[in-house]
């Protein structure tokens, strides 16, 4: 069985709902359009669905003319990209300092009514330059406001491996991968190097270790009751491959530019 890209997914909005394109371009920090707006609190410290879990219902769709973002309960708003001139603020992703530039006013006081909280809306344009762990990085590699790693690959063997063990199937979008493959054994990805989807080379970097966000059911924003399936994940993927914590899918980044479509064939390089 020949192995395949089978989805694609971004997330314009850092832990907003998923999208599903059926090509995309990859560039420099990873898909385009993903991540490349993210909500801040008021200490500037970036905001996710570990602490908000309702981001996920949050729907982030890149126009022509900018940001159109939707949620229950609020008025869809169009969000324009921050012009050159517009102010900048230095925000956190975990220990990573980003220049980004600050949306309007009205953005700010739309993603504060949905969250409750004192919060503004901040974009990553090209000024916004934030490197990858250089352990894992060559020189001028670079991230969006993803959590450290441009992409996030997981095979459909891995998830039906899990849901196997699972009183309840969950789906692929509990672990918010960019890069969904079939065609391999379960965590077949764990002991690759590198790849290539359709022409476009890829780099393994590393394990990605899992957080409570897995347990955000993405229909509703809400905590899953049993901890799943970060619960039954830490009975056998804890420690695997001498990395601490509970992994599932692979950190990746990519070694090519171009377009990738959903159907595209994956060959294992190394």
């Amino acid at each position: 069985m020949s192995i395949r890209l089978t989805a694609l997914h971004i997330y314009p909005l850092k832990s907003c709902a998923a999208l599903a394109p059926t090509q995309i371009e990859v560039e420099t920090r990873g898909l385009a359009h993903d991540r490349r707006w993210m909500i801040v609190d008021a200490g500037r410290r970036f905001i996710t669905g570990r602490e908000q879990p309702r981001l996920v219902l949050i729907r982030a769709e890149p126009t022509p003319r900018g940001l159109l973002l939707r949620a229950p309960g609020l008025p869809d708003l169009l969000v324009a990209p921050p012009r050159a001139s517009a102010e900048r603020i230095e925000v956190t992703v975990w220990r990573s300092l980003v220049d980004a530039a600050l949306a309007s006013d009205e953005a700010h006081t739309w993603v504060s009514r949905f969250l409750r909280a004192d919060c503004k809306l901040v974009y990553m344009d090209a000024s916004a330059a934030r490197p990858v762990d250089p352990e894992y990085a060559q020189p001028g590699d670079e991230v969006s406001f993803a959590d450290a790693y441009p992409l996030l690959l997981i095979s459909q063997g891995s998830l039906a491996a899990l849901n196997a063990k699972l009183h309840q199937p969950v789906s692929m979008l509990r672990f918010r991968p960019n890069l969904v493959i079939d065609g391999v054994p379960a965590h077949a990805e764990d002991g690759w190097k590198r790849m290539r989807v359709g022409k476009i080379e890829f780099e393994l970097l590393k394990p990605c270790v899992r957080c409570g966000f897995t347990t955000v059911i993405p229909e509703t924003g809400a905590l899953d009751p049993r901890g799943e399936p970060l619960r039954t994940l830490a009975n056998y993927r804890r420690g695997v491959k001498g990395v601490q914590g509970v992994i599932f899918g692979m950190n990746v980044i990519a070694r090519g530019r171009g377009r990738m479509t959903v159907g595209d064939t994956v060959e294992v390089l190394s």
